[in-house]
């Protein structure tokens, strides 16, 4: 029998001056929620990519804020959608994996679409890793401390709840909270997220020296750089 699997992919409807922020001294508000926009469609286009290469998975697109529902329909209309619901990342991560191990699935990872290069091989991988019995989570470190995905075979609250995100320790933090609920973890590749003006300039230089990145923000960088 084929194990039912699910990725989301966690988005936010991209708003000139409240999307990555942090870049919008190197291009502006507009531009800024312009390139939140390709990378979300490149996230999207990745999920595609990792359905075509691993049996039984099921792609989400987790959107915040709820009540936009008909923005990221129309963006994947192919694809399921969960609300993100909390009053932050830890409890709306928390909440959309806990709907899709309710739906029935036995694998769920959750990835950020704040990486429009990443390989498709990594997502393969995480579920590679928990096709393995001694596996609970799998995490995909970013270089910034934080992980650019998370994966489980059941629900484990504390593990997102119980951590503050967005700080330089949340993946450090995360694996304390696992080793004291006893959870057998493996790390991926790490990766990076574009949140800084060092990271754009960094995704600037990979693309430059041939790294493969998602069509959307290639053409992006193409037009505006």
């Amino acid at each position: 029998m084929t194990t039912s699997r699910s990725l989301l992919i966690m988005a936010k409807v991209p708003t000139p001056g409240a999307s990555k922020t942090r870049l919008i001294p190197a291009v502006g508000p507009e531009r800024a929620a312009e390139l939140s926009n390709c990378f979300l469609q490149d996230a999207i286009e990745l999920g595609r990519s990792a359905a075509e290469q691993i049996a039984g998975l099921a792609v989400s697109v987790a959107g915040s804020p709820t009540g936009q529902e008909d923005f990221f329909r129309a963006l994947a209309p192919d694809l399921a959608h969960v609300d993100q619901h909390g009053d932050d990342l830890s409890q709306r991560l928390d909440y959309v994996l806990a709907d899709r191990i309710m739906a029935g699935h036995h694998q769920v990872v959750s990835m950020n679409s704040d990486s429009p290069n990443l390989p498709v091989s990594y997502l393969v991988e995480a579920f590679e890793r928990l096709d393995d019995p001694s596996v609970d989570v799998v995490f995909g470190p970013a270089d910034d401390g934080g992980y650019y995905l998370i994966g489980c075979t059941a629900h484990h609250p504390e593990l997102v709840r119980g951590v503050t995100m967005s700080t330089p320790t949340v993946l450090a933090d995360s694996l304390v909270v696992a080793d004291r609920l006893g959870l057998r973890v493996v790390l991926l590749h790490s990766w990076y997220d574009v949140d800084e003006p060092a990271d754009f300039e960094r995704l600037r230089s990979d693309v430059a020296h041939g790294v493969p990145c998602g069509r959307h923000t290639l053409q992006f960088l193409e037009t505006h750089l």
